[in-house]
């Protein structure tokens, strides 16, 4: 126990070095490239804070865990929203980009309803793979040259990671070499977090489906949460949420398709996935809509509620996976009183931003 403990610790302070490094590098390369932070976000921050989800999700896959590759991916895009952008907008609130509104949380919808309907079948085999993968470089793609065509000012919220106005900016191999350290170190202690993390779950006799949906979710989601939190105390916005919401789209197209194309037979989609984690998946990405519509912005009680959420839904997995017998109450609780309020809440919400923009 005392080795698993040291394991942990070490991971988060490698998470916490990495994500300074990563963030402070991105933003001075946005600066000497002339890209948009937002862009910096979605893109590399965002691939390069979800290649702990891609190595575990190819590892457990090749391996024929199929059940871990895939609660890997699916709880690490619920836990990026709930979890990580809540508590960003708890240590202050956060300003959402127009383009996250109108292009990149719609995709993101829309790619979760396309993974869902891959599934239906009960596998992802390996041509759905590829149709993710071609999704990706299309995205990629497209982020850049309309980065390219719109020009990359870089606004006043990063001067304190770029440096004073006026100072001489750094050689980009600096800026390049912080990226690379920091995503080493984001790896590097997520990988150590995650290994004593399973450790410990194993020991407890959790499913290789809750493990990844709840334990190696957490961990291989580190990473991002530590960046975006660092980001919001830097004052760098754009990347926080940006981070998140991108980190979703490379996961279903850049993890879930290496990690079909890689299975021996695909990945396996059991019905539980179908029936209740997929389906919670989509319902988290739309509920950003209002929620990032109304005002632009997460709240710090908006915050509150995603977070709050997560909690929730990770105790009806541990139950739901140990067969507590508390299980049934609270999927009653769930149902009819939880789920109702949180519809009347965004509904409220869309609509009180609609009448503003209205106005």
């Amino acid at each position: 126990m005392l080795i698993i403990t040291a394991q942990l610790i070490a991971g988060l302070v490698l998470l916490v070095f990495g994500a300074e490094w990563l963030v402070r590098g991105a933003a001075r390369l946005a600066s000497s490239f002339g890209v948009a932070p937002l862009i910096v976000g979605l893109t590399v921050v965002a691939f390069g804070t979800s290649a702990p989800e891609l190595a575990v999700s190819v590892q457990a896959a090749y391996s024929g865990s199929a059940d871990i590759a895939l609660g890997n991916v699916v709880g690490s895009n619920i836990c990026n929203v709930l979890l990580i952008l809540g508590l960003a907008a708890i240590v202050a609130p956060l300003v959402v980009h127009r383009q996250l509104v109108i292009l990149d949380v719609p995709l993101m919808i829309g790619i979760s309803v396309l993974v869902l309907v891959l599934g239906l079948d009960g596998r992802i085999g390996r041509g759905d793979g590829v149709l993710l993968f071609v999704g990706l470089i299309g995205y990629v793609s497209f982020l850049l040259i309309k980065s390219r065509r719109s020009g990359g000012e870089i606004p006043e919220e990063l001067k304190d990671a770029i440096g004073e106005e006026g100072a001489k900016p750094a050689p980009v191999w600096k800026d390049l070499l912080l990226i690379v350290l920091g995503l080493a170190a984001l790896v590097g202690g997520s990988n150590l977090f995650v290994s004593g993390a399973v450790t410990i779950a194993t020991l407890l006799g959790w499913s290789e489906l809750v493990i990844g949906l709840t334990v190696i979710a957490i961990g291989t989601s580190l990473p991002e949460i530590a960046t975006s939190v660092m980001a919001v105390i830097r004052g760098q916005r754009d990347i926080a949420v940006g981070n998140a919401v991108g980190s979703n789209i490379f996961n279903l197209l850049s993890v879930l398709g290496i990690a079909s194309i890689v299975a021996p037979n695909g990945i396996s989609v059991p019905p539980d996935a179908i029936n209740f984690d997929l389906p919670v998946m989509i319902a988290v990405a739309v509920a950003c809509l209002p929620i990032f519509f109304s005002g632009h912005r997460i709240d710090r009680w908006e915050g509150g509620l995603f977070f709050a959420y997560y909690v929730i839904y990770t105790a009806y997995l541990i139950l739901r996976s140990t067969q507590h017998e508390l299980l049934g109450a609270f999927s009653t609780t769930l149902a009819w009183i939880v789920l109702p309020l949180t519809a009347a809440t965004l509904l409220a919400i869309g609509l009180n931003a609609w009448r503003v923009q209205r106005r």
